[in-house]
């Protein structure tokens, strides 16, 4: 069984991705992009803490990583890339 840590040949998918997603060539929906925005958060920096601060756009990424508390960070950078896979056509 997996301790959740993403091997360097995920980490580098990852990087790739992170750099990919300036690129797209559409804009995705702002859900996606939300969704994207927590996975990357998980991945990058673990699980969400404190109280939302700021506007609604803050709110809402506060409220996007929060539910995505828990996600290993191997599994956040995977749903990471496979959004921006998708996205890329």
């Amino acid at each position: 069984m997996s301790d959740g840590k993403a091997s360097r040949s995920l980490r580098m998918r990852f990087e790739r991705s992170a750099k990919k997603a300036w690129e797209l060539p559409t804009r995705p929906s702002n859900e996606k992009l939300l969704e994207m925005y927590a996975l990357y958060k998980q991945a990058t920096e673990g699980d969400c803490e404190g109280k939302p601060r700021g506007g609604l756009r803050d709110r809402a990424k506060h409220k996007a990583w929060k539910g995505v508390a828990g996600t290993t960070e191997a599994d956040a950078m995977q749903g990471y890339c496979e959004i921006v896979d998708s996205l890329m056509g």
